[in-house]
C-alpha cells in the first residue's frame, strides 16, 4: 500500500529521480525496496536510492557527488508508517499501548514482521512530496544561515514526509517536526539574536543559550499520547460530569472550515482546570487539528512535564520580562509554530476566573502572534473564541477561599490526585463547549504593511491589541449558555439569605427565563426546561410538569453539592443560599451577568435621568458613559458607538418611548422603571459596587496606606464588620478577588499615590460609590414591591 506522492508516476521517467529512503529496521528498507521495484515496472531506475537511515537521528549525510551534481535531479523521500490496529472502525493507540514496547506507530523489528504476518494493510509505503535539488538550494540560500546544505535536504526531507503522514492518519496528527534543528539554523532566528543583550555590556547570547530555552519551551509530540490523552483526561472528568460533551455543531463546522484557510488560536475562558482537558477530548471527538498549549511552568511537576510536553503543552514561565534572550526565543518560537500552519491554544486571560466572570484579556502573547502576522509570515491568523462552561465545580469552594483572603495551594502530585479524588465525589452536571465566530487578526491590524500605523506606531499597535483581545472575550461570552444552576443561584442570590418557597423561585425564574427568550440568549437545554407557568407545582401531566421537575433537579444538584441549603420540616418546604455560602453560588450568578448588564446599566441610569436638571435623555447618556467608566476592569464592553446602540436597542424593548418618558418628568420616568422587565442591577451591579465602596472606606480613612495586600487585608475586615452589622445586604461582596479590581479602578483615578488633594479626591470617589449603592437599594425596593404584587396575583382564588 502506498500514500503520498505517486510513486509510480516519478518513477516513469528514471533518468531524473532519486529516491531518498528513511528505515529504521531492515524490514522496513526491504518493504521500501519492494514498492520501489513494483513502482518502476520492473525496470532498473538510473540512481540508485539513497539511505537517510533512521527517521530522527542526526548522523546521516547525503553523498557529494548528489549534492554536487544535476541541480534539475528530483529528490522524492520516501519511508514506511505503520497503522495501528483497528477497533471500532477507528485506527488508534489505547491506553494499554502506552506500555513499553507496545507503540503501534514504531513497532520493533519483531513486531513488524507479526504484523506484515497477520494484517499487512497496516504498513503504508509514503512518498513526500519531491523536489528539485537546484530548488533546495536556493531555498538554503535564502533562509538558512551556518547549516549545510546536505543537513538542509535531510531535514526537508522528513518534513515532507511528516506532511504525507498526517494526510494519511488525518488531521488530529498534523504536529511540527525538528522545530529545535529548524529554528536554530534560521537566518532570521541568528540575525535577530544577535541584537540580543541580556545586560548593557554582555556579548550577544550564543545558540547554545537560545537551545536551551528552546529545549524548555519545545513541545513533542507522541502520536500515541495524541490518541491517549483526550482519552485520559474523558476518564478523569467523567467521574462527575455527563459523558457526551454538549456541543453546537453549527459552530464546529463553521470552526472546522476556518481552520483550512489559516492557521488558529484557541482563545478560552478559563474557569476550571479541567478546561484544558475538555477542550482536548473535544477537538479529539471532531476531528479537528490539534493545537500547541501554552501552561503556566507551575503544572511541570516531577514526570507529569515531560509527559504532557509530549502531548504538545508548551511551558512558559510566569514571568517573561526580566530576560530578553527568552523573550526572544518565545517570540521565535510562536512565530515558527504560526508560520508554518500550526495552531497554538492558551486561556486569554492568562489564569482561571475565581469569580465566574471573565477576566481582562493578557496581551502578551497575543502581541507575540501579531509580530508574525505584521511581518508577513502568514496571510492571516484566525483567533478562535471557545467558551466552556460547567453546571457546577467542585473548585468554587477553593474560589470562595480566595475570596476570603486564602491563598493558592501549590502544584504537586498531592493536588493531582485531591483533584482528580474531587471529580468523582459526586455527578456535577453537563459540560458545554461553544465555539464564537473566527476573528480574523488582519481586520483588526489591517493588510500586511511596513508602512502602517500599526506597524510603526507602539501605541497604535497596542490599541488595535486591545481592540482584538476585547473583540474575542466579548465573542466568548456571547457564545456561552445559561445554565440552570446559574439562573436558580440568581434568584436565591437576590434574596440576600432569605428563604423562598417552590412556588416563589418559579415566580423569580419567570421573569429572567422571559428576558432570556426575547433577547435570543444561548440556553442551556437544562435552562430552556426550566420554563413553564410559575404557579405550576410539578404535578404529572401538567402544562408545568417538565418545568417544574427542572427547577426541582436543579435545587437538588445544588443542595447536594452545597451551595443551597434546604429547609423541609416546616409547613412549606423552602430553599436558600445561606452567607456562608454567597460566595461560592456567586461564581454561577456571575456567568450568566453579562446577558443582564445592560439592562442593569439602563435601570440605573433612568433612575439618574428622574431627578436630571437640565435633558433627563443627555443625563442618561452621560450616566451610561459614567458606569461604564466605572466597571470597566469588570466587564467587557462593546465600542462606545456600538455599546451606545445597543443600550438604545435594550431600552426600545423596554419601552418605544422611552426618551418621550424621560422627558416627560419624574413620575414617567418612574413609571417607565417600574414596567421593567426584570429588575436586575442590584442583583447584577451591587457586589462589586459594595466591594468598590469597601475598598475606598479603607482609602478615604487612612491616607497613608501604600501596600495593596494591607488594603484588601483591612477591607476584608472591615467588610466582615458591615456584614455583621447589616449594613452591607450580603457576605459576597466582601472579597479579596473583587477588591483587587477596585484598587485597579481607584489606581486608575490617582487615587494610589500621593499627590495634591488626595485625601478630597478619595472622599469624593467614597461619595460617588454610596450614591450608587442608594440608588441600588431604591431599585432592589421596587423589585421587592413588584415580586410581592406579582406574588398575590398569582395565588389561586379561593
Amino acid at each position: 500500500m502506498t500514500a503520498g506522492a505517486d510513486l509510480a508516476g516519478l518513477l516513469a521517467d528514471r533518468s531524473d529521480t532519486v529516491l531518498l529512503t528513511q528505515a529504521s529496521t531492515p524490514t522496513e528498507a526491504r518493504l521500501i525496496r519492494e514498492r520501489i521495484a513494483a513502482a518502476a515496472g520492473g525496470g532498473q531506475a538510473l540512481h540508485p536510492p539513497v539511505s537517510l537511515g533512521p527517521a530522527g537521528e542526526g548522523d546521516a549525510r547525503l553523498p557529494g557527488s548528489l549534492l554536487d551534481g544535476d541541480q534539475d535531479v528530483r529528490l522524492v523521500p520516501v519511508r514506511v508508517a505503520w497503522l495501528p490496529e483497528e477497533h471500532g472502525g477507528r485506527r488508534a493507540a489505547r491506553v494499554a499501548d502506552l506500555l513499553p514496547g507496545r507503540d503501534p506507530y514504531n513497532p520493533s523489528e519483531r513486531q513488524q514482521q507479526r504484523i506484515l504476518a497477520r494484517q499487512p494493510g497496516r504498513a503504508v509505503v509514503l512518498a513526500g512530496e519531491p523536489a528539485t535539488l537546484g530548488s533546495l538550494r536556493q531555498r538554503w540560500t535564502e533562509t538558512a544561515d551556518g547549516d549545510d546544505f546536505g543537513s538542509y535536504v535531510i531535514r526537508r526531507a522528513t518534513l515532507a514526509l511528516d506532511r504525507a503522514e498526517y494526510r494519511l492518519r488525518g488531521p488530529r496528527y498534523k504536529t511540527p517536526s525538528l522545530v529545535k534543528d529548524e529554528i536554530l539554523s534560521s537566518r532570521r532566528f541568528r540575525s535577530g539574536l544577535r541584537d540580543v543583550r541580556r545586560g548593557a555590556d554582555d556579548a550577544p547570547p550564543s545558540l547554545d543559550d537560545a537551545g536551551e530555552i528552546l529545549d524548555e519551551l519545545a513541545a513533542g509530540w507522541s502520536r500515541r499520547l495524541i490518541d491517549v490523552f483526550p482519552t485520559v483526561g474523558r476518564l478523569i472528568f467523567q467521574r462527575g460530569f455527563d459523558p457526551q460533551i454538549d456541543y453546537d455543531e453549527s459552530q464546529v463546522e463553521r470552526l472546522r472550515a476556518a481552520m483550512e484557510r489559516h492557521p488558529g488560536i484557541f482563545l478560552w475562558s478559563h474557569r476550571s482546570n479541567l478546561d484544558t482537558l475538555v477542550l482536548a477530548a473535544a477537538m479529539q471527538e471532531k476531528g479537528l487539528p490539534p493545537a500547541h498549549l501554552f501552561a503556566g511552568i507551575n503544572m511541570a511537576f516531577g514526570p507529569m512535564g515531560a509527559l504532557m510536553r509530549r502531548t504538545g503543552v508548551i511551558f512558559i514561565r510566569r514571568s517573561t520580562s526580566e530576560d530578553p534572550l527568552y523573550r526572544y526565543v518565545l517570540r521565535e518560537y510562536v512565530g515558527y509554530v504560526l508560520e508554518k500552519r500550526f495552531n497554538l491554544s492558551w486561556s486569554i486571560e492568562g489564569t482561571r476566573s475565581r469569580t465566574g466572570k471573565m477576566l481582562p484579556p493578557r496581551l502578551g502573547l497575543l502581541s507575540y502572534a501579531a509580530d508574525v502576522y505584521l511581518s508577513g509570515r502568514v496571510d492571516d491568523i484566525l483567533l478562535l473564541p471557545v467558551s466552556i462552561t460547567f453546571d457546577q465545580l467542585h473548585e468554587i469552594t477553593e474560589y470562595a477561599d480566595y475570596a476570603r483572603g486564602g491563598t493558592k495551594k501549590p502544584e504537586g502530585f498531592g493536588w493531582l490526585y485531591g483533584f482528580i479524588k474531587a471529580q468523582g465525589a459526586r455527578h456535577y452536571g453537563k459540560i458545554y463547549v461553544r465555539f464564537g465566530e473566527p476573528v480574523a487578526m488582519s481586520s483588526f491590524l489591517g493588510p500586511v504593511s511596513g508602512d502602517s500605523a500599526v506597524a510603526l506606531d507602539p501605541a497604535a499597535r497596542r490599541l488595535a491589541l486591545q481592540k482584538m483581545a476585547f473583540e474575542v472575550a466579548w465573542r466568548i461570552n456571547q457564545s456561552m449558555p445559561v445554565t440552570a444552576t446559574a439562573l436558580v443561584t440568581t434568584v436565591l442570590l437576590a434574596m440576600q439569605g432569605a428563604a423562598l418557597t417552590f412556588a416563589q423561585i418559579r415566580l423569580g425564574l419567570a421573569d429572567a427565563l422571559d428576558y432570556l427568550e426575547s433577547r435570543s440568549v444561548p440556553r442551556t437545554a437544562s435552562t430552556r426546561a426550566l420554563s413553564g407557568p410559575p404557579g405550576a407545582s410539578g404535578a404529572s401531566g401538567a402544562s408545568g410538569a417538565s418545568g417544574a421537575g427542572a427547577v426541582r433537579a436543579t435545587l437538588d444538584a445544588l443542595v447536594s453539592g452545597d451551595v443551597v441549603t434546604f429547609v423541609a420540616d416546616g409547613r412549606d418546604p423552602v430553599w436558600l443560599i445561606e452567607p456562608e455560602h454567597q460566595l461560592a453560588a456567586a461564581f454561577y450568578r456571575n456567568s450568566v451577568i453579562h446577558f443582564l448588564l445592560d439592562t442593569a446599566l439602563c435601570e440605573l441610569a433612568v433612575l439618574r435621568a428622574r431627578d436630571a436638571r437640565d435633558d433627563p435623555v443627555e443625563a442618561f447618556w452621560d450616566e451610561i458613559a459614567r458606569l461604564r467608566d466605572l466597571l470597566k476592569f469588570e466587564f467587557y464592553f462593546q465600542e462606545r458607538d456600538e455599546h451606545r446602540r445597543e443600550v438604545a436597542a435594550e431600552m426600545t424593548r423596554h419601552d418605544p418611548s422611552w426618551e418621550s418618558l424621560l422627558r416627560a418628568g419624574p413620575a414617567a420616568a418612574d413609571r417607565l422603571l417600574a414596567e421593567m422587565r426584570p429588575l436586575v442591577s442590584h442583583v447584577v451591579v451591587r457586589p462589586f459596587i459594595e466591594a468598590y465602596r469597601l475598598v475606598a472606606d479603607v482609602l478615604a480613612n487612612d491616607e497613608t496606606l501604600v501596600s495593596d495586600s494591607e488594603v484588601v487585608r483591612r477591607a476584608l475586615g472591615l467588610g466582615r464588620q458591615y456584614v455583621a452589622q447589616r449594613r452591607l445586604r450580603s457576605s459576597e461582596s466582601v472579597s479579596a478577588l473583587l477588591f483587587q479590581t477596585g484598587l485597579q479602578l481607584a489606581g486608575n483615578r490617582g487615587l494610589l499615590e500621593p499627590g495634591p488633594g488626595l485625601a478630597e479626591r478619595r472622599a469624593a470617589f467614597l461619595a460617588e460609590l454610596r450614591d450608587l449603592v442608594r440608588r441600588l437599594d431604591q431599585i432592589e425596593d421596587l423589585a421587592i414591591r413588584r415580586y410581592i404584587r406579582d406574588a398575590v396575583n398569582a395565588m389561586p382564588a379561593d
